[in-house]
């Protein structure tokens, strides 16, 4: 059991009670609002994490959360985008304002139950000023103090933007990057960089780490993800 304790705001009735069910199997605490306006009258610094819609009545999600950062009390509570909405323009709003992650609907309970496990544990790192040194998915091993890949115990060579990649990926499993996000993340020293830069280096990685490759799947028309 844990004392984290998450807010869940959706105008969706069912679908609060079906978060808020799965979240207190996991061991969390979790309140529910139906709308920003009744999530806002809550005393929002008893929460460590947030998961909210976007897509809302008067006050929209991204609105609540831009209220939320313009509040030096409340901008540092990890916020989590839940929503239907998943042009690449909304996405990198979500982000624009801060969001910790932002998972499309219809989504998998346990796809939801991992994003926020992986937030809260950044959020908890950070706070103690931990940097995590290893990133791991079975045999794959990304040493983030030596910069080197290993498969089994044999070392892989990468070159920098490839580790970047594979780093991205590993920290954030199972989430989908446009190219944009991964220019911006990878490639944000560099002034002129083709789409096609991304998908040559894709090619590369996938073949680097052998079985693993098929793990970074295309999703057409959105971008990249590494699936577990």
């Amino acid at each position: 059991m844990n004392n984290y304790k998450i807010l869940v705001v959706d105008d969706e009735e069912d679908l609060c009670e079906i978060l808020q069910f799965n979240l207190e199997t996991e061991g969390y605490t979790v309140d529910v609002a139906y709308s920003a306006e009744e999530a806002l009258k809550k005393k929002l610094t008893d929460y460590n994490l947030i998961l909210l819609d976007v897509m809302m009545g008067e006050i929209s999600g991204f609105r609540m959360a831009r209220m939320m950062n313009d509040n030096s009390e409340t901008a540092q509570i990890p916020i989590i985008f839940l929503t239907a909405k998943d042009t690449e323009n909304d996405r990198l709003t979500g982000f624009n304002i801060g969001a910790d992650d932002y998972i499309s609907k219809p989504f998998s309970i346990r796809e939801v139950l991992a994003r926020v496990k992986a937030v809260l544990r950044r959020v908890e790192m950070k706070k103690e000023g931990k940097v995590e040194q290893n990133l791991k998915y079975d045999k794959l091993n990304v040493s983030l103090e030596n910069k080197k890949v290993t498969l089994g115990g044999i070392e892989i060579p990468f070159t920098k933007k490839e580790f970047e990649i594979l780093k991205l990926f590993l920290e954030n499993k199972n989430r989908v990057f446009t190219r944009d996000e991964m220019l911006s993340r990878v490639w944000s020293d560099e002034v002129i960089v083709l789409d096609r830069t991304i998908d040559v280096n894709i090619t590369r990685l996938r073949k680097k780490i052998g079985p693993y490759g098929k793990n970074i799947v295309t999703r057409l028309g959105y971008g990249y993800c590494f699936e577990e």
